[in-house]
């Protein structure tokens, strides 16, 4: 194995010029002529060009790595025993449960995918020596599936576009129930919901998905509308906040309990929610890396031909295990397998938000120089190690967005096979020796599992108490839940009561006063979650201006969120929102969450607002009226979408397949991601711009209506779909007609020939448009 990577500056004129030289030594051998020539960034990618990327033994991966000083890293499996790993999950034998995606993209038009060829398998380490030796098919003959979820008695599994639950027959596939047919509906490979993480308040959640799901009986399910979150990867801190990214963006993330805030429709943005945690997105390979999506553009590659910042920044991983020691705890780790790379975060947790940062500058805590090694999901294990999903391809890019550049870059190198290798990494801290605890069932040992420091011990017997509905542990839970010092031992005791329906009003009640902030939130959150009536209301009521008083740091939106889920019940609830709003005003947070209870209420509760604050300008009047008129849109673009042509349909499948994961279905536009399209002055204005730009993409900052987007707030670059095989002309000029035509707009129709005119006049144009350019 490499040693640690060397401290380098970043500045790219320095950084560069430094390693050119290196990269042309390295490339054309220390002993020849050349001596000490610094390549060009046109020579060395020519060089480039010429060299392929072979296929190393597992064995050999080791020895590419660079880690962080002090860890080491070894393999946990490896083909034939696993490939294509993209999921997984730990049972409570420590037992790994794997997805295995073997049809995604077998070449560069994915020519295949929707092969039967997937599976869920189970590895085991059956002598303990920290190598999985054993693998049983659970489930085969699936296509394309993408994420799986542990119950007790079966397991969820997300096989687009349905989300199933298949019963356990041992180890083995018994009775499948279907819990959502529109689980992963339209998009495609790289935007669909995946996830199926276990919160901490007894509901699963879901990257790039607005919906929640919740067990409450042998074959019955809930589903709720919730925040949309993230593209591939979701997790949670001891708090059970969120935290999830996309491809372009290092982390993003919740400040509050997941389930709050979501109530208002009509809200397009909630505060405290889908926030940048680490907003600095540069990355550090260790090797050039011209095989990246548009790595022909300017600012995607340094003149050493390595990616400057993430393209594929995925899986991040709330890291709260001791095996590391206590500077990494509350660590989020974030791969990104187009540089190869892992990337480590340091969080930094406020009373009403958090915030994050790269844990060095100059440096990765894991990457290697295997082009193949691509990590797509992170985990703790069992033992407190992480471990570390490698799919090992060559092409990672899905073809709905693969650009000539990538696919020739691929074919050159033989990136294109094979298909059948996948490795699963361990990383721990040297000189320690980590072990799978056991999992005992009995009563005792669970109780004292929710207090450990174990993040697997955890959240296993959490699950367990909720799985089997183990209510005879309720009378315990609550006293530990009374008496018990650990806060995250509290917390679960709470969430595990909740579970098990034995949590009440008065429980909640009785615990307030002694409570830390954290754990009044908790409160909050665990009272707003069992509130389903009148009487639930009635009884927090009298009680709210006594906690308000008290001014505790970081309660004040989880108040507000109090406030917003009485008003459902009772219109007393409005007297209790205006003595928050008196209070904290100008507090976006409080603001918000006030009004994401006010949902078909918003007109009235502004009247009654304005009756005491006379001021139109003022801060909540003003982003009340701003819910209000986005109310209004809504409802007119839902009339004007009804009104459709027949021939506009084909529009909206191909839409909803290739353009809504970043654009949004109410055309909004996706934040991180897309621009709105809804009244765009560039899809209702010139066609022939429209069509360049689906055509060959957008890059750089655009100017929608009075605003500038720019990354963070968008993508750095709108993908081309010229090069997409399965888009003709006719399907390109249906996209552009539905969108013209959808939500609150109306412009003419683009014809089939007006493609086939811009898509002539740019012939072999890779490059993006830029907003200066067609301008012009």
């Amino acid at each position: 194995m490499k040693g640690h990577f060397s401290k380098s500056n970043r500045l790219k004129s320095n950084r560069s010029s430094f390693l050119i030289t290196i990269f042309s030594a390295l490339l054309f051998g220390t002993g020849c002529q050349q001596g000490n020539k610094q390549l060009t960034k046109e020579e060395l990618r020519k060089k480039l060009d010429k060299k392929e990327s072979p296929v190393l033994a597992p064995s050999e991966t080791l020895k590419h790595f660079v880690l962080e000083k002090n860890f080491q890293i070894q393999l946990a499996a490896s083909e034939p025993l696993v490939s294509a790993p993209v999921a997984s999950s730990f049972d409570n034998q420590g037992r790994l449960w794997v997805v295995e995606m073997n049809a995604y993209m077998p070449d560069t038009s994915g020519n295949g995918e929707q092969e039967p060829v997937g599976k869920i398998v189970i590895l085991e380490d059956k002598n303990h020596d920290g190598v999985f030796d054993d693998r049983k098919v659970f489930m085969d003959s699936l296509v394309m599936p993408r994420a799986l979820c542990l119950f007790d008695d079966g397991i969820l599994v997300a096989e687009p576009p349905k989300l199933w639950f298949v019963e356990k027959n041992g180890d083995k596939a018994g009775q499948k129930f279907l819990v959502d047919s529109d689980y992963a509906k339209g998009g495609n490979t790289e935007h669909q919901p995946n996830g199926l993480l276990r919160g901490l308040d007894n509901w699963i959640y879901n990257a790039k998905s607005a919906n929640r799901y919740r067990r409450v009986g042998k074959n019955k399910w809930l589903k709720e509308h919730t925040h949309f979150r993230g593209q591939w990867g979701i997790s949670q801190d001891e708090f059970g906040r969120l935290y999830y990214n996309n491809n372009s963006f290092n982390l993003l993330g919740d400040y509050f309990s997941p389930s709050l805030g979501a109530n208002n429709p009509h809200q397009a943005r909630v505060a405290g929610f889908d926030e940048g945690i680490v907003s600095d997105n540069s990355v550090f390979p260790i090797h050039p890396t011209p095989g990246v999506n548009r790595g022909y553009l300017k600012d995607v590659l340094d003149d050493s031909l390595r990616l400057i910042n993430f393209t594929a920044a995925c899986a991040p991983l709330v890291f709260n295990s001791p095996a590391f020691g206590k500077e990494y705890y509350n660590n989020v780790f974030v791969a990104e397998p187009a540089g190869n790379l892992i990337k480590r975060d340091v969080l930094t947790f406020h009373p009403d938000s958090t915030t994050g940062k790269e844990a060095y500058h100059d440096k990765e805590f894991l990457a290697s120089d295997d082009e193949r090694f691509r990590p797509v999901n992170l985990y703790v294990g069992p033992d407190g190690a992480l471990y570390v999903l490698d799919m090992y391809r060559g092409i990672i890019q899905h073809k709905t967005y693969l650009t000539p550049y990538l696919a020739s870059e691929a074919i050159a190198r033989g990136l294109e096979t094979p298909l059948n290798c996948g490795r699963i990494y361990k990383v721990t801290k040297k000189g320690t020796s980590l072990t799978t605890p056991s999992f005992n069932e009995n009563n005792d040992s669970l109780l004292s599992y929710l207090n450990s420091s174990n993040q697997w011990l955890r959240e296993t017997a959490h699950n367990y108490i909720f799985d089997k509905q183990l209510k005879n542990l309720a009378s315990s839970l609550r006293k530990m839940l009374k008496t018990d010092t650990n806060l995250i031992g509290k917390i679960n005791a709470m969430w595990a009561l909740e579970g098990l329906g034995g949590i009440s009003n008065k429980d909640l009640e009785e615990i307030w006063p002694s409570s830390s902030f954290e754990m009044q939130q908790q409160i909050l959150t665990c009272a707003i979650a069992i509130m389903h009536s009148k009487k639930d209301a009635d009884f927090w009521l009298p009680k709210y201006d006594a906690m308000l008083q008290q001014n505790v740091p970081g309660t004040a939106p989880y108040l507000a969120y109090l406030g917003a889920a009485i008003i459902r019940y009772t219109p007393q609830g409005n007297d209790l929102l205006m003595k928050i709003l008196n209070q904290f005003p100008g507090n976006p947070f409080v603001a918000d969450a006030v009004i994401s209870g006010l949902h078909d209420k918003e007109k009235p509760f502004l009247l009654f607002y304005q009756q005491t604050v006379k001021d139109t300008a003022d801060f909540f009047a003003k982003r009340l009226q701003a819910v209000i008129q986005n109310a209004e849109k809504q409802r007119l673009a839902a009339i004007a979408s009804k009104k459709l042509d027949k021939d506009m349909l084909a529009g909206l499948k191909l839409f909803q397949q290739n353009c809504k994961v970043c654009h949004g279905d109410d055309g909004e536009g996706i934040k991180g991601l897309g621009a709105p399209l809804n009244g765009s002055n560039w899809v209702l204005g010139d066609k022939n711009k429209v069509i360049s730009i689906v055509l060959y993409g957008l890059t750089g900052p655009i100017k929608v209506g009075d605003k500038m987007y720019a990354p963070p707030d968008v993508s750095e670059a709108m993908p081309a779909m010229a090069s997409n095989e399965s888009l003709g002309d006719k399907e390109i000029a249906d996209i552009i007609s539905y969108i013209r035509n959808a939500w609150n707009n109306k412009a003419s129709k683009a014809t089939e020939e007006e493609v086939k005119n811009i898509r002539q006049k740019y012939h072999g144009r890779q490059e993006p448009f830029t907003m200066k350019e067609l301008m012009k």
